[in-house]
């Protein structure tokens, strides 16, 4: 097990708290999967699930005729959101352990199985967003959904005040090593911008909102050739 995924096992109780419980942390998830357009029967797979605060809105956007994959790397993390499945009885949601950056699904060829991917909270942690979402538009191929929603640090009026109370929570919620490292908040915004500026090239008409002065930043395109 690596350091990051015993940070995120060691932590798994304490980010389920946060994800799921934390008031109006719901709402923008929901917010950033209805962007999405999920229709009825579709597969959905969510990279970097984590404990599997946004599966009770895929699986309610994609029916019982749809199906939900979780991908994680953490297994403290897919131990929560398997056990969130037990409870309620979800036979159509599955967990995968993998890399989201490198997930065991093959680019689409004559037709994908999946038809959307999303992720939340994912961009900023990675080293090569760019890559990851050029892996994950091959995956859903033409005509497939790929959405994003992420944090980073604000450029608007309110948000500029409120800028450093984030970045004290962002280095407290890290990795010890990311933590201790002064240019961890940049390189988070730095790599959010990278992936949602790559994601936006994947079409000539992105969708992309903000909220909470600017600090959530949710981006959902549909694939062109």
């Amino acid at each position: 097990m690596t350091t990051a995924q015993g940070f995120y096992t060691r932590w798994a109780w304490l980010y389920d708290i946060i994800s799921a419980k934390i008031p109006g942390v719901g709402l923008i998830r929901r917010a950033a999967i209805d962007h999405l357009g999920v229709a009825p029967g579709d597969t959905v797979v969510e990279m970097g699930c984590g404990t599997g605060a946004n599966l009770p809105y895929l699986r309610e956007q994609v029916g019982t005729d749809g199906t939900v994959v979780g991908i994680d790397f953490s297994p403290g993390v897919l131990a929560l959101a398997a056990d969130r499945i037990d409870r309620h009885g979800w036979e159509n949601v599955h967990l995968i352990r993998a890399d989201a950056t490198q997930p065991p699904l093959s680019p689409v060829e004559d037709g994908s199985q999946v038809d959307v991917i999303f992720s939340s909270f994912v961009s900023g942690m990675v080293d090569d967003p760019a890559s990851m979402v050029d892996r994950w538009a091959a995956i859903v191929g033409e005509g497939g959904t790929v959405g994003l929603l992420d944090l980073a640090r604000s450029s608007s009026i309110g948000g500029t005040f409120i800028n450093p109370l984030f970045s004290a929570v962002v280095r407290a919620t890290s990795p010890p090593a990311a933590a201790r490292d002064s240019a961890a908040i940049d390189r988070l915004d730095q790599r959010v911008a990278a992936a949602h500026a790559r994601l936006h090239t994947k079409t000539q008409t992105p969708r992309y909102k903000t909220r909470a002065c600017g600090f959530i930043r949710i981006s959902s395109v549909t694939i062109e050739e």
